[in-house]
């Protein structure tokens, strides 16, 4: 008896480990599988975000970047004829999303607003740019605008650093406290609708925030500050892929084809209809 119970027990771990393999494997089909075979399943892992990559009033996935993802299937599928489905995986922490998509392999994408860096070029494999961010720093609004960063030592006195852990945001904040502020904390937030309830609600942080985070709040009411003398245009965003994917030539095609992706019609509406009229139009300046 104890023996058959053994048996039993090891077969259903045994099971469920294989299950979870299978699952995993099927998810993450090489291109070339894909291209060979006509059909593969794909898995898009992303960081929840206003605008982006959310639930809409039906509790619908959608966003810029989860319909950008849309279209690119879309267009393998025309183009190469094969059959490629998506299976969503959403991950709240940024370092456990960037660190799931690092560690995959075969058809794993990543949307999370990711920055393209050299140094993150040597840990990913990214699409082209499809959108050129603008970080912005940001207070409560009791805060007296700053019309420079030397003005941060006195404006900012006795507030703390704000950060979403793993972000070039992080980066930022730790340049202010290292050159302005030494004797400031730096503190962790989990999200960026964190940040924003946050900082919002007490006078006591600053932080940075990608502009649509800090746009979406002030829409809202929040009482926050921009400061606009602190904010930085310079980084790009790209989809993610681990770093030995074979599907970034075919993402490539997709965003060089028929005149750019970023450049069409259908973008500019995604851009519009997610963000709104007035940040879609600065964040398309930018490009």
């Amino acid at each position: 008896m104890r023996i058959l119970i053994f048996i039993l027990i090891t077969l259903l771990i045994t099971n469920c480990g294989n299950g979870d393999s299978e699952v995993s494997d099927t998810k993450r089909a090489a291109w070339n599988d894909v291209n060979q075979h006509g059909t593969g399943t794909i898995t898009l892992v992303y960081v929840p975000s206003d605008g982006f990559s959310y639930e809409d009033e039906g509790g619908n996935l959608t966003g810029v970047t989860i319909e950008l993802v849309r279209d690119f299937v879309d267009y393998v599928n025309s183009e190469y004829d094969v059959e490629i489905r998506i299976h969503y995986k959403p991950v709240e922490q940024f370092s456990e999303f960037y660190y799931f998509v690092q560690t995959s392999g075969g058809g794993v994408f990543g949307v999370g607003n990711v920055t393209i860096t050299e140094e993150r070029r040597g840990e990913l494999a990214f699409s082209p740019p499809y959108m050129t961010n603008i970080a912005s720093l940001i207070t409560h609004s009791d805060v007296p605008e700053i019309s420079s960063f030397e003005e941060i030592e006195s404006t900012f006195d006795g507030l703390n650093a704000l950060a979403f852990e793993g972000t070039l945001h992080q980066d930022r904040l730790q340049g202010i406290l290292d050159q302005y502020i030494p004797q400031a904390d730096m503190l962790y937030a989990h999200s960026n609708n964190e940040i924003i309830e946050r900082t919002a609600a007490e006078n006591r942080y600053f932080a940075y925030v990608d502009i649509y985070n800090y746009w979406r709040a002030a829409e809202r009411g929040d009482p926050l500050r921009r400061h606009a003398a602190g904010d930085e245009a310079s980084e790009q965003f790209g989809v993610i892929m681990p770093l030995e994917s074979d599907w970034h030539e075919v993402m490539e095609e997709f965003f060089l084809a028929n005149g750019g992706y970023i450049n069409s019609t259908r973008y500019r509406e995604l851009m519009e209809n997610h963000l709104g009229e007035e940040l879609a139009n600065l964040l398309l300046e930018q490009e």
